[in-house]
């Protein structure tokens, strides 16, 4: 019997650490962003665009889109003088604002985790999980949950791949709060790999938690992200689309 797949690839990366031991103050959340790209456009269309981009900056398309390195001007992002760098933020920028996606964030509160004296609680997992639970949502929406859809993650170390993938399975056999078998498969991937979904992914996890524990702070970032969180079905986003925990 031949796998139906699903129309959407989803595409996974953290912003944080997930230590409840030693939190840092100016960063006190762990995020998780999942990028959810319906196949046809994502080839067709995503893909070219953000080779064109990188043509256009750095002449070549092997320098992988990294938050940290954008933000600190390291790596390749070194070499740019300052007004290059403006012309490659805005392309960035409009290029994301103008892809069509969705997207479904989830942030844990690290100090509010730690108080509820939550023991052997995994940061890293607990997000999956939650993640997890409102993409099913979303393909439901989609009247894709029937189909099998490919979660791809960026490797961590081989520890924490191996716990992943069994948390993973764990949450898709039925043990979540939908009490559903939930139709995914994991992929993870080398984190030198040039992929255009993990690299949205990548750079739109920072300021989504960014967002969660300075909700004044400007944040222009989230201002393009406020129209990809995924809602659901009378429009809500908070608890859906967008998830602090606890």
């Amino acid at each position: 019997m031949s796998v139906l797949y699903s129309d959407y690839i989803v595409y996974v990366d953290e912003s944080g650490d997930h230590s409840l031991t030693f939190i840092d103050q100016g960063y006190p959340v762990f995020a998780l962003s999942f990028c959810i790209f319906e196949k046809q456009y994502y080839a067709q269309t995503v893909t070219p665009a953000v080779r064109m981009l990188k043509f256009s900056t750095f002449g070549h398309d092997m320098v992988i889109l990294h938050e940290h390195e954008i933000r600190k001007g390291n790596g390749a992002f070194k070499l740019l003088n300052k007004n290059r760098r403006e012309v490659f933020f805005e392309a960035l920028n409009l290029l994301i604002a103008q892809t069509n996606f969705t997207l479904i964030g989830t942030v844990i509160d690290k100090y509010k985790l730690k108080k509820q004296e939550m023991k052997g609680a995994h940061v890293y997992h607990l997000a999956m999980q939650l993640g997890l639970e409102k993409l099913y949502s979303f393909l439901q929406m989609q009247e894709q949950e029937d189909r099998l859809t490919h979660i791809i993650c960026k490797a961590r170390g081989r520890v924490e791949d191996l716990a992943l993938e069994l948390e993973f399975r764990r949450v898709c056999s039925g043990q979540n709060s939908l009490q559903k078998v939930l139709p995914f498969d994991l992929i993870i991937a080398d984190k030198k790999t040039n992929s255009e979904g993990l690299q949205f992914a990548d750079m739109i996890a920072r300021p989504i938690g960014l967002t969660s524990f300075r909700p004044n702070q400007a944040n222009r970032a989230v201002k393009i992200l406020e129209r990809k969180f995924f809602k659901n079905a009378e429009g809500i986003i908070s608890g859906h689309g967008f998830h602090i925990y606890p």
